[in-house]
């Protein structure tokens, strides 16, 4: 027999729809919990999996750390063992400290503390002597070169001045046209010679000296008067009484004129200019000055030439080192009753004259009256003892050389320690022997610096003088 569908209305067609819908949601939703299973099966088998990684991790930790621990005791261990031994090596060593000082106390009869003193007061002496062994090798190296490039300096500056080296005395000779003047010059029965000494004043040598005649004085501006009134006198030819009176009077009178020409010349020489006229008079009459024989104009010219040289060799003004040394002795000019030294004296003068403060300083300190304060006052000074001190310049009396050299041996002996002094080289140089107990090696360069500053302040004497300090140590025994 078959199957028939059922018949019915419209409410049965909805049921059975209403069924199968409900069929296939069932059908869904089987589907849909098979495969949240399965996914909570795969999270679940994830789970202990990770679960197992985690017991497996922790049993390693456990045991990396029960091994730590096992290594951090016995590390514990080593150390306390170690700190044992260090405490008893520590005792052994103060055991042996103490052995040491009581054995150095038995033997040298110090307590450490005074070794230890003792050692420490020698290393500082030793330090002491090797620092002065150091600075005064330091000193002799700086004072070595320096000496080398000074006598660079000089030596390229004086030789490029060739001047005069005879001093200046109190007697000129003056030159005749011919050997016939001489009988003029002394007239009929002496009348000429005699009118000519009275007039003047001035003593008229005439001897053997073929063609020439001197003038012997004291007074230097009578003396050059009397030259230009004899040159006048042998110019005209006329030579009488009443021509000689003349001829002085108009030397006499021309002598204002001879002093403002010699000082624009002197100027001129030296290379200096715009002088004020205060200055230039007083450079002239600077010509008829002498210091130990050396003419003071001729000095100062050839000052300036010196200084302008050095100047120029160490990069200094040169300008400002040629008016400095030209002016320097300026203030011998001054009359002796106005108080004061000659570099004070000419300081002023120049500063009155409108000199500029390098300049007038340079001339107050030229002789260390008053600090120094520019190099162009140093190489004044030094152009001054150049100058002054080259061989021919100036000239001393016999007696007052010795002198000097008495007064200078006798300055250095006033010193403690010094066993004998010698001056040499024309007083240029004093040796100084010293008693070897008295004076030690590091002694010796304060020695010289003493002696030299004492020299300074007691002597006058041209030029510079050096202090050498010998100190020798002689030891002798004999074997028998």
């Amino acid at each position: 027999m078959g199957f028939a569908a059922p018949r019915g209305g419209p409410g049965m067609e909805l049921g059975v729809v209403v069924l199968l819908l409900a069929f296939v949601a069932g059908i869904g939703l089987v589907l849909l919990a098979k495969a949240a299973a399965a996914r909570i099966e795969k999270a679940a088998n994830t789970v202990r999996a990770d679960a197992e990684h985690a017991r497996s991790v922790a049993a390693e930790l456990t045991e990396l750390a029960a091994a730590e621990r096992r290594e951090a005791t016995k590390a514990q261990a080593s150390a306390e063992s170690a700190l044992a031994a260090a405490e008893a090596d520590r005792a052994e060593a103060a055991q042996l400290v103490a052995e040491a000082a009581a054995e150095l106390r038995r033997i040298t009869g110090l307590d450490p503390e005074q070794a230890t003193a003792d050692a420490k007061a020698s290393i500082i002496e030793a330090a002491r002597r090797q620092a002065a062994a150091d600075v005064h090798r330091a000193e002799a190296k700086a004072r070595t070169e320096a000496k080398d490039r000074a006598r660079r300096v000089l030596a390229t500056a004086i030789q490029r001045l060739s001047g005069d080296t005879t001093a200046q005395l109190v007697v000129t000779r003056v030159d005749l046209p011919s050997e016939e003047m001489k009988g003029r010059l002394i007239g009929r029965e002496g009348r000429n010679i005699r009118t000519f000494e009275a007039v003047t004043g001035v003593n008229l040598i005439i001897d053997e000296s073929p063609d020439s005649v001197m003038l012997s004085c004291f007074d230097a501006e009578r003396r050059e008067a009397a030259t230009v009134a004899l040159a006048a006198l042998m110019s005209d030819g006329r030579i009488h009484p009443g021509r000689i009176e003349q001829a002085w009077e108009e030397a006499v009178a021309g002598a204002p004129g001879r002093t403002t020409a010699a000082g624009h010349e002197a100027a001129d020489r030296a290379g200096v200019k715009d002088l004020h006229p205060d200055l230039i008079e007083a450079l002239g009459k600077l010509r008829l000055r002498t210091s130990y024989g050396q003419n003071v104009l001729a000095h100062l010219v050839e000052c300036a030439h010196v200084a302008a040289a050095i100047a120029a060799e160490i990069g200094a003004d040169v300008d400002i080192a040629r008016r400095a040394a030209l002016l320097h002795d300026i203030g011998k000019v001054i009359s002796a009753e106005t108080p004061g030294t000659h570099a004070a004296l000419g300081a002023e003068l120049a500063a009155r004259a409108g000199e500029s403060e390098v300049v007038v300083n340079a001339i107050a300190a030229h002789h260390d009256e008053v600090p120094m304060e520019s190099v162009e006052a140093v190489i004044v000074q030094t152009a001054d003892t150049c100058s002054a001190a080259r061989p021919g310049a100036r000239r001393e009396e016999l007696d007052q050389y010795v002198e000097r050299l008495e007064r200078l041996e006798d300055i250095v002996t006033d010193h403690a320690g010094v066993k004998r002094a010698l001056a040499m080289s024309a007083g240029r140089e004093v040796r100084v022997i010293v008693e070897p107990d008295e004076v030690d090696d590091t002694a010796v360069p304060t020695l010289a610096e003493a002696i030299a500053h004492r020299v300074e302040n007691d002597l006058s004497y041209p030029g510079e003088i050096k202090v050498i300090v010998v100190r020798e140590l002689r030891a002798e025994a004999t074997a028998k």
